[in-house]
């Protein structure tokens, strides 16, 4: 199949941007953010951009200007942050723009417990609708229900429901048992042994 790309709906560009669960800003040659998509946005809320990306950021655009770049920074250029009060490790890489206005692109990937789950396989296993399924990723994702409900944009209460739901469908009794739960089922690929 050939696909041609002659033409661009800026709507799609805006919907793939803004949707993508990879985290994406960037900065400008004066360090300031002209562009963050929404999981970008929800990672600056949530914790302050680490200064290592900001420092070879900026030592990228300097390398640029005196035209060192390829010198200093022969290959791509990945940051591996452990991030104070993050249930996760991340990994963002930094991509620079060498048109007329330079740009560096950050693009953040969180290295989330759920990406190692079979999620499909555990919402089978349990019985568990989309959305319990969806609150389960978040929960093994490490997220406050505070943080899940403006994810969904749900009420608080709403998602402690949910997680009523599941944890009874799941035999556990809090977060932690949840997770342990999932956890052993990953590991043995059989149903944890469920409390009658």
């Amino acid at each position: 199949m050939d696909i041609q790309m002659k033409s661009y709906d800026p709507e799609l560009i805006d919907l793939i941007l803004t949707e993508m669960p990879l985290g994406v800003f960037v900065y400008d040659d004066r360090m300031g953010i002209v562009f963050q998509n929404r999981a970008a946005e929800n990672f600056i809320r949530r914790y302050d951009i680490p200064n290592e990306i900001s420092s070879v950021s900026k030592r990228m655009l300097d390398a640029l200007k005196t035209g060192r770049l390829k010198e200093l920074f022969p290959g791509e250029v990945y940051i591996y942050l452990t991030i104070e009060g993050a249930a996760n490790s991340w990994i963002s890489k930094l991509h620079i723009s060498q048109g007329t206005k330079p740009l560096v692109y950050v693009f953040l990937n969180e290295e989330k417990l759920s990406n190692k789950l079979n999620l499909s396989k555990i919402r089978m296993q349990f019985k568990l609708t989309r959305r319990e399924t969806d609150v389960v990723r978040r929960v093994l994702d490490g997220l406050s229900n505070n943080d899940i409900s403006g994810d969904f944009g749900i009420s608080e209460q709403t998602v402690k429901d949910h997680l009523s739901n599941i944890y009874v469908k799941c035999g556990v009794a809090n977060r932690f048992g949840l997770v342990r739960a999932l956890m052993s089922y990953h590991e043995s690929g059989s149903t944890p042994s469920l409390p009658r």
